[in-house]
């Protein structure tokens, strides 16, 4: 990879590792230590995930009018000074307000990342992406293995971590990101390609695919919203708990070369890592229903991996392979939407589930919601075939 391509990566694990550090814990800090529902957990949550679609939209904008690089110190600066804010006050409701600005400071990095590490290897094309992906996972993997042994120490140490984290990574972006900034590669945006779109079939397609992705993300998201906090009613310690996002972040990469036939084998067959990752992801929250220690949610977390590198891959091809010529971003910016959508209505769904049904019926719920997922999955391309 070209040297500036390494810098990229680098800065994204390092802002993986700041970002991470924290989501895993904040339904575990807002019930258990400000003595809030995991209702009102969900809302905070979900105002987080809304405050980041709008630092995207924010972020696409910028890069247009400034180039990536001011476009990024725009976004890690905001970040820090949120991160310092959240250090100091971290009772209700400053945590609300400051978790939220969090999202959207840095819901402006990301595009102005993707969109600089596409300019600055352009003939690397997917190998690019797929490289940052798997930094953000490494991130991923270490952040909340460290945020759980430091939040057993004092809670009051993660938010310093935080920010010593993001500290690094606002040294990294002024000394080398400048150098290769350029505007060229602007991400695209779904307002911007919406336009003159004419392939009806293709489009309609895709719409039913995102119904599995809402059900999917609405799913996963419980991982950090509800099962975070109830694992530990159960004993489960923090560190225990983090640990649990590093076997998802370590099996991630380290999995690849064990699948790579399967997937190979399954090239043209994308509906089948479809329907192959839901049903294993139903599994993992079956897994859960009956969970009562840390090695029962560890096997369910394993499970849960396998159907993500399955399925979570699959739906962006999906999406590239129906886009008619220079609607990608259009289609690619559909698929995000209906992530965020998940994600945003997944904690606070969850969180009124809990509340009144507890853990197991919710986890049973959702076991037949990724299995009636599988629905549009098998549905979708009847729509282009007519």
């Amino acid at each position: 990879m070209p040297k500036q391509v390494w810098y990229l990566v680098i800065g994204m694990f390092l802002n993986s590792v700041g970002s991470s550090f924290l989501w895993p814990l904040n339904s575990i800090y807002i019930h258990n230590h400000l003595g809030k529902s995991l209702t009102i957990a969900g809302v905070v949550l979900m105002l987080n995930s809304l405050a980041a679609v709008f630092g995207n939209l924010l972020g696409g904008f910028l890069f247009d009018k400034i180039g990536g690089y001011k476009t990024i110190l725009v976004g890690v600066w905001s970040n820090f000074l949120a991160l310092f804010l959240l250090a100091v006050w971290h009772e209700w409701p400053y945590y609300v307000v400051f978790l939220t600005f969090i999202g959207f400071s840095g819901g402006i990095v990301f595009p102005a990342m993707y969109a600089l590490i596409g300019s600055a290897w352009p003939t690397g094309e997917r190998k690019a992406f797929n490289t940052i992906f798997l930094a953000s996972n490494v991130g991923v993997a270490i952040g909340p293995a460290l945020a759980g042994v430091i939040a057993e120490l004092n809670f009051e140490y993660v938010f310093i971590a935080n920010l010593a984290t993001y500290s690094i990574f606002i040294l990294l972006v002024l000394f080398t990101y400048k150098r290769f900034d350029t505007k060229e590669m602007a991400p695209k945006n779904v307002i911007a390609e919406s336009t003159g779109l004419q392939s009806k079939a293709t489009f309609y397609a895709l719409l039913i695919l995102c119904i599995a992705l809402v059900f999917y993300w609405l799913s996963y998201s419980q991982w950090s919203a509800t099962i975070s906090s109830y694992t530990q009613g159960l004993g489960v310690s923090l560190s225990q708990y983090s640990l649990l996002w590093t076997i998802n972040g370590l099996l991630i990469v380290g999995i690849q070369p064990f699948i790579r036939p399967l997937i190979q084998y399954w090239e043209h067959k994308l509906k089948h890592q479809l329907i192959f990752g839901l049903v294993l992801m139903g599994i993992s929250f079956g897994i859960v229903s009956i969970a009562e220690d840390f090695k029962m949610f560890a096997a369910a977390m394993v499970v849960l991996t396998l159907g993500e590198v399955f399925f979570s891959p699959a739906i962006p091809t999906v999406a590239n392979k129906m886009a008619p010529k220079g609607k990608q971003g259009f289609y690619q910016g559909v698929v995000n939407s209906a992530t965020t959508v998940g994600r945003t209505i997944g904690p606070l769904f969850g969180g009124i589930m809990v509340d009144l049904y507890g853990m197991q019926v919710l986890a049973i719920i959702l076991t037949g919601i990724l299995l009636v997922a599988i629905i549009p999955c098998l549905l979708y391309d009847r729509v282009v075939s007519k």
